[in-house]
């Protein structure tokens, strides 16, 4: 078989530096948390793992398994929804860590890093003695693991990283990056898709596909293929643009000494939130996601992002901050010491000119968005809430109230989530008019006055022929119509068995339609057409 053969288009990688901090994500929600670094957690994105922890991975808690499978190989697991933006947040000060010690860091993704080694070998006196330097100013922050590849090329560098073991810094010599990466899988640079088809031709490894006619690949597969060969060869000359840093917009304030009380951070908060939004204006910006971290002094973080339906002025920032020290809806005992520091930050921007009000202003809306942000900031911030339909099958379910101002959280909460999808079991149109909150106690009678029952096959026995929506004998009235059973087995893995509920749609005499379930062995009104 033939040798490597470069293509010729491509010129020659530059030496990179490549920092990696193995599990960023894991420990960026561990930091969030405050979890002992012990415990099996899991990041949960789109219903799979995304990232686990090495605890969890002990037990078989691998990416790509479900929530449910997961939490059978670990029971003690702690699932916690993956935030990208919480890993963006959380590298920043390493960025800027590194920045100081060898400019040019470009960001890989979040908590992997790379700079080109020419520099800071320069100046350090080799590229092992300027990847430790990285290294150790990263491990000052306290960042728990680092490691550091040095090899031909951004994707030779991290893979060099990925390889080192803890604590050391592996450098590949210029011109073996391909005998380097030679024994590694294939999938590393292509997509599953490519990856099935390249294992049924016999290709594995990145050696194999090195060895691969280039004009022949770039026939086959095109410019993804062609790239992925380079690759694999180590002669990929990636660019590697340096970081821009972002502008400086978030405020932080240090209290000294620490403040005890929440009315006296409200009120240090007050002119420095003018500043903070006087600064977006200028930028012609406004703060849509405000993100508020409390510094207390026993050494805890209160952290939480807060939406806001149009964009946050001077006055809704000290709300915030306010609320977020009584613990508010936010899950936090409150303030239970002193408070060293505060620190805001935009977490989402937008330009202003979407937010102008119109040629005669928003009339009604604004009026609206005023009386409600009032009414609010004197009750507190669950004091005020919006109704959205969720998910679920019981129609009770579906009723979701979200504080005025953020956006619908959870598994049913929100058209853009679970209440878009499919639910299973759950029950067609045209929906009741009149749901009630808490199901009412009724009456279900057939020919000879004793209770309709649902089988273990789900049927009903016998005819539905009497309805009383009291519960009361002394209501009864005719069954004119009737429909169903349709079953709702819901958490039927659990050890107790989960629970089952059978609906049945009833129309009685006087052209009422009810619709009811029959659970804990009697029938329930569920809901009322009107």
């Amino acid at each position: 078989m033939a040798g490597p053969e470069p293509p010729p288009t491509l010129s020659s990688p530059s030496r990179t530096i490549v920092l990696w901090c193995p599990d960023w994500p894991v420990a960026a929600a561990r930091a969030e948390t405050g979890l002992p670094r012990d415990a099996p957690l899991a990041l949960i994105s789109q219903g799979t793992v995304f990232a686990s922890s090495a605890s969890a991975r002990a037990d078989g808690v691998r990416r790509g398994l479900t929530l449910r499978e997961a939490q059978y190989r670990c029971g003690t697991l702690v699932a916690l929804p993956h935030d990208p933006r919480l890993d963006e947040r959380a590298f920043e000060p390493v960025l800027a860590r590194l920045e100081e010690v060898a400019p040019g860091v470009a960001t890989i993704r979040p908590g992997t890093g790379a700079v080109r080694a020419r520099g800071p070998a320069r100046y350090y006196g080799g590229e092992e003695p300027a990847g430790q330097s990285m290294r150790d100013a990263v491990l000052d922050l306290g960042v728990a693991d680092a490691r550091v590849g040095i090899a031909d090329g951004p994707f030779a560098a991290e893979q060099a990283a990925r390889s080192a073991q803890r604590a050391e810094v592996r450098a590949v010599p210029p011109g073996h990056s391909s005998g380097f990466l030679a024994g590694m899988p294939v999938a590393l640079v292509v997509d599953a898709r490519l990856t099935m088809l390249l294992r049924r031709l016999g290709v594995h490894t990145l050696g194999d596909l090195a060895a691969l006619p280039a004009a022949q690949v770039a026939q086959r597969f095109g410019p993804a293929g062609l790239a992925a060969q380079a690759q694999a060869r180590g002669v990929d000359p990636a660019p590697l643009p340096a970081r821009v840093p972002p502008p400086q917009r978030d405020l932080l304030l240090r209290f000294e000494p620490p403040l005890d009380r929440i009315d006296q951070v409200a009120f240090a908060a007050r002119a420095p939130a003018d500043s903070f939004v006087d600064g977006l204006a200028g930028a012609h910006l406004v703060c849509t996601t405000l993100r508020v971290e409390v510094g207390l002094d026993s050494g805890r973080m209160l952290g939480r992002s807060w939406r806001h339906p149009r964009w946050f002025d001077a006055a809704d920032v000290v709300d915030r901050v306010r609320w977020q020290l009584q613990g508010s809806g936010a899950g936090d005992p409150g303030l239970d010491s002193a408070v060293c520091w505060l620190r805001i930050l935009p977490e989402e921007v937008d330009g202003a000119g979407n937010h102008e009000p119109g040629l005669w202003g928003s009339g009604p809306d604004e009026r609206i968005h005023h009386a409600l942000s009032r009414v609010q900031s004197l009750l507190g911030h669950e004091g005020v809430v919006t109704a959205v339909v969720g998910g679920g099958r019981l129609l009770a379910e579906r009723q979701v109230f979200v504080p005025w101002g953020d956006a619908p959280a959870g598994p049913r909460a929100g058209p853009a989530g679970a209440a878009a999808a499919p639910w299973p079991g759950s029950l067609a149109g045209p929906l009741p008019a009149t749901v009630f909150r808490e199901r009412r106690p009724v009456g279900l009678l057939t020919q000879d006055g004793s209770q309709v029952d649902v089988d273990e096959r789900g049927l009903l026995p016998a005819d539905p022929v009497q309805f009383s929506p009291s519960g009361q004998k002394d209501d009864l009235r005719s069954v004119a119509a009737w429909a169903g059973p349709w079953p709702v087995h819901e958490g039927w893995w659990r050890p107790g068995g989960g629970r089952r509920v059978d609906r049945v749609q009833i129309v009685d005499a006087d052209g009422a339609a009810w619709l009811l379930h029959f659970d804990d062995r009697r029938w329930w009104a569920e809901a009322h057409y009107d």
